[in-house]
């Protein structure tokens, strides 16, 4: 009989138990005493299990057992209310059986995982099981297919089903976490051909074994209604192949084309056979979205179809053509609408014309968005998701409601609590789970008119516990948002009063349709008040709000940085991939570089201590072999930076020696050449390097950087570029860009900060060129320069990474180098287009504010013009605003929602340029050679050595 290893496992449930659910765990429990009672031979004599838990899994593993590297691995999906059915009859063949697997340790998991828009390459699999040998994998396989046959789960898109309607699924991949990191900076899971190569283990929405492996399953596609795994609607639930002809589904609709494909199904334009019309329609796949009552997204489909049939007559939503079903695959096609919707309407509206011009037309918007909900209201229809995203403008102007799947019609079934919406738009209560009522609507129609007048939601994180009244920090946030917008008076008292906290106090669409009216028609009195100016902005009281959020900021990253951690030193975000724990961007290097900076401005005694702890926890992941990329902000180069800052600033030897051999380690070039993962940035980091320490192999590094920069550069069609090379292995391979963090003007202010170091001519010469080619490629309007990402692209959002902030970040020192007024007035132009676009939401470096903001401050600091700086507070003003209140501790929304310690777009980059709104500091990550350095790296020996 198995004897198990109940020690970790008791721990694991009790950490379960926190929610209350330890329903999975339990299960787990009774299968083992049913072993140990003799119920069943109780699997191998003398077999041990050991179960740990993690945040995610619980895994039972057998001792004594190796698992393999790689091999057919199996999985069984489940939905959150067949989750314990399905772990009972399955465990019933597994500890019986002598292989290691893993399960979701609680029902939120199992949700989590089925959840529609949960990645398709990773949805559903609720029992993972690691097979010792092929013959073992197909003899689990038909035991677990007999023994959950008839339970409900969704289809695995990355694996293929044991057979026709199956929960069991297969694949061939990684058993154990064998890794490496791209050149791009993000972990790769890595399988072994048979030659003994690594070849990625790709976990995609599609089954795609390795070419050179032996499927060891029988077959049992034949049976499956004469599907072949592509294209809509099919058994396997892989959508409509954008790329293919002439699809025909339900008899009727032609595919054209995929809108988007997410874990719940496609949205596809199709036409309609039967009419001629254009369509749009959505699918749904069985048991995803589930909840523990056994509805999933189909449910919501024939919910949406419901409410569309009772507004048809009215106009308001899309005409409802046909609900269907094909291969178990719920279908509803409706009606195309054409036009845009509200969300790209308003950015196009904000973007084209600015702060001022945009009123008059974003009003009448407002009135006919509120029009709009009360005719949904006077029908009946709780929309329950009324956003941006949700509403089509048709080219005649007129709003039209799509996506209706939480709405409620008159008398329908579907009036049923849902925790569920969109963050932002959603009001509390229905997030709560709260029934539904037109007074969420209110909300909802409040924050979106707010979008429309101010560009985007007024988004709060929860505070816990709960610091000021929510209407406190909406009045707050509404006002930092709209200074500089000349607004009618009543328009911040209309938005507070349909997102009042409270819902009985919300006021009705009727009321506030009555406000617009008059302040679109100029009777609404006197615009508010302008904002405050500069002096009196960057005194009293938002200073200290900067003080009092730089200091909470700082103790976030205290009590959540973790030493003791194997993945990552900070709590990570899986959104753009799983990072390099040690980088600048996504990784340690950025939050210690900010903690840094903080030390040398306030001496917080607390901080010595955590830098040294996160330097020493970067040291030793660095030094574990494992092959990294040498870039800046995505590589070693940055991690060796903020290593020897961190140890300069401290005091600490140690550091500032593991530092300087990381860097004597770098090349001098990389195959990419931009300032993120490339040549550019490996060059800044020598540069950097040199002003602090005065050593001359690093001037020379970096002149050789340049050099190799000025020999690998291209001249297309007149223009001056560097492009990653097609064959390297990167998302950034064979493009060309304008750029700071991937293109030429990132490489054009590397070159110009080395030609001052220098003294030489040639790389002047050489980022002058690029800047006359960046002044030909913008796009002037009025007063304001943009870009767009590359040759032949739209101009783009003005942020650090590919728009106006990053390149006027470059031409201003261009200009400061050069003396030419051009590249100045370039990136006062450029400028302009930052407080245009001040409206955009995000908060952080690479695409917000706090990169925005610095930009600003390096134009301040270059031209001596106290505007720029006004206008940087009056950002870090709005980027104040967002705070949260958790445990005593500021904490800031990124750009997903999410609370992120990161640089690029977290609070590591916006507490960098907090601070130096503050103190002036430099920015962060550059290396602007001080004046009594320049072109003093020419000369043999650099200067005198600083660091022994």
């Amino acid at each position: 009989m198995a004897d198990f290893n109940f020690s970790v496992f008791s721990r694991a449930a009790a950490a379960a138990g926190e929610s209350g659910d330890t329903r999975l765990a339990d299960v787990l429990d009774r299968a083992v005493a049913a072993a140990r009672d003799g119920g069943r031979d109780g699997g191998r004599a003398g077999a041990r299990w050991t179960v740990r838990r993690d945040a995610m899994w619980c895994h039972v593993l057998p001792e004594g057992v190796e698992c393999p590297a790689q091999g057919w691995k199996l999985h069984v999906s489940a939905t959150p209310a067949s989750a314990e059915e399905v772990l009972a009859r399955s465990l019933a063949v597994l500890l019986a059986a002598g292989s290691a697997f893993k399960f979701a340790a609680a029902h939120d998991q199992v949700a989590a995982l089925n959840a529609r828009n949960t990645s398709r390459g990773h949805s559903g699999k609720f029992i993972t099981v690691y097979p010792v040998s092929d013959e073992e994998a197909v003899r689990l396989a038909l035991e677990l297919h007999r023994a959950t046959a008839g339970l409900p789960g969704p289809r695995i898109l990355s694996d293929r089903p044991y057979a026709p309607g199956s929960l069991v699924h297969y694949r061939y991949g990684a058993f154990t976490e064998e890794r490496r990191i791209t050149n791009d900076g993000f972990y790769t899971w890595m399988i072994l051909d048979p030659d003994g190569n690594p070849v990625e283990d790709q976990r995609i929405g599609r089954y795609t074994p390795p070419s050179w492996v032996s499927c060891p399953f029988p077959d049992h596609r034949a049976a499956d209604s004469g599907h072949s795994g592509k294209g809509t609607g099919d058994a396997n639930g892989n959508g409509a192949d954008a790329n293919q002809n002439e699809l025909l589904i339900g008899t009727r609709f032609t595919v054209r084309e995929a809108i988007r494909h997410t874990n719940k199904g496609g949205v596809y334009r199709a036409l309609d056979t039967e009419t001629g019309d254009p369509v749009v329609l959505k699918e749904a796949r069985p048991h995803v979205a589930a909840d523990e009552d056994g509805n999933d997204a189909r449910d919501l489909l024939r919910a949406e179809a419901r409410a569309l049939e009772a507004v048809e007559h009215l106009g308001l939503a899309p005409r409802p053509v046909r609900l269907f079903t094909q291969s178990g695959h719920l279908f509803l096609a409706e009606e195309l609408i054409p036009g845009t919707t509200l969300g790209k309407w308003t950015a196009d509206l904000l973007g084209d014309r600015g702060w001022g011009p945009h009123l008059a037309p974003a009003l009448e918007m407002a009135v006919r968005l509120t029009d709009l909900m009360i005719r949904a209201h006077g029908a009946g229809l709780v929309v329950r998701d009324f956003t941006p995203n949700n509403i089509m403008v048709r080219p005649d102007g007129a709003p039209i409601l799509i996506d209706l799947e939480l709405a409620v019609a008159p008398g329908s079934p579907d009036a049923v609590p849902l925790r569920a919406g969109t963050p932002g738009y959603a009001a509390p209560e229905q997030m709560d789970g709260a029934a539904p009522d037109p007074a969420a609507d209110r909300f909802a129609l409040g924050a979106t008119l707010c979008h429309v007048l101010t560009g985007g939601p007024p988004y709060l994180l929860d505070e816990r516990p709960v610091a000021r009244p929510p209407a406190e920090r909406l009045t707050e946030l509404l006002t930092a948002r709209t200074q500089g917008l000349d607004l009618p008076a009543p328009l911040i008292p209309l938005l507070l009063g349909l997102m009042a906290g409270d819902p009985r106090s919300r006021w009705s669409p009727d009321r506030a349709r009555a406000e617009l009216a008059a302040a679109s028609s100029g009777d609404a009195g006197a615009p508010r008040p302008a904002p405050a100016a500069g002096p009196r902005l960057r005194s009293g009281w938002l200073r200290e709000q900067n003080r009092e959020v730089v200091t909470g900021i700082t103790e976030h990253l205290l009590a959540a940085m973790d030493p003791e951690a194997e993945g990552s030193l900070w709590p990570a975000s899986c959104v753009h991939g799983a990072p390099d724990p040690c980088s600048l961007q996504h990784g340690a290097a950025g939050p210690l570089g900010a903690l840094t900076r903080c030390y040398d401005l306030t001496g917080d005694r607390r901080l010595p201590e955590a830098i040294a702890r996160a330097g020493r926890w970067i040291l030793t992941r660095l030094d574990d072999g494992t092959a990294r990329p040498a870039g800046l902000y995505f590589g070693t180069a940055g991690a060796a930076w903020a290593v020897l800052d961190a140890g300069l600033a401290t005091d600490d030897g140690e550091l500032v020696d593991g530092a300087l051999a990381l860097a004597d380690r770098l090349p001098a070039a990389a195959d990419a050449p931009d300032i993120t993962h490339g040549t550019a940035g490996i060059g800044l980091t020598a540069l950097h390097l040199w002003t602090l320490t005065g050593h001359a192999r690093y001037a020379e590094r970096a002149a050789a950087a340049a050099d190799a920069l000025a020999a690998s550069v291209e001249d297309r069609s007149g223009r001056l570029s560097w492009s990653t090379p097609a064959q390297h292995e990167s998302k950034l391979a064979g493009r060309r860009y304008y750029g700071f963090a991937h293109g030429v003007a990132g490489v054009g202010y590397f070159l110009t900060a080395c030609a001052r170091a220098t003294g030489r001519a040639d790389h002047l010469a050489l980022a002058a060129a690029v800047g006359e080619d960046l002044l030909e490629e913008a796009t002037v309007t009025g007063r304001s320069a943009m870009w767009g990402a590359g040759p032949g692209d739209a101009p783009t959002a003005p942020y650090w990474c590919h728009g106006a902030a990053g390149i006027g970040g470059f031409l201003v020192r261009l200009g400061d180098a050069t003396g030419d007024a051009r590249f100045t007035r370039g990136a006062e132009q450029a400028a302009q287009a930052v407080l245009d676009h001040r409206w955009r939401a995000p908060l952080g470096q690479c695409h917000g504010l706090a990169g925005n903001g610095d930009f600003l401050l390096d134009m301040a600091a270059f031209t001596g013009d106290g505007r720029y700086r006004d206008a940087a507070w009056r950002l870090a003003r709005t980027i104040v605003a967002n705070r949260a209140n958790r445990d005593g501790r500021s904490v800031f929304p990124d750009e997903f929602g999410q609370v992120s310690v990161t640089w690029g777009d977290g609070m590591s980059g916006i507490l960098a340029f907090l601070q130096r709104t503050s103190h002036g500091t430099p920015r962060l990550w550059t290396a602007d050679v001080p004046d009594g350095l320049a072109g003093s790296a020419a000369v043999t020996g650099a200067g005198a050595e600083r660091v022994s």
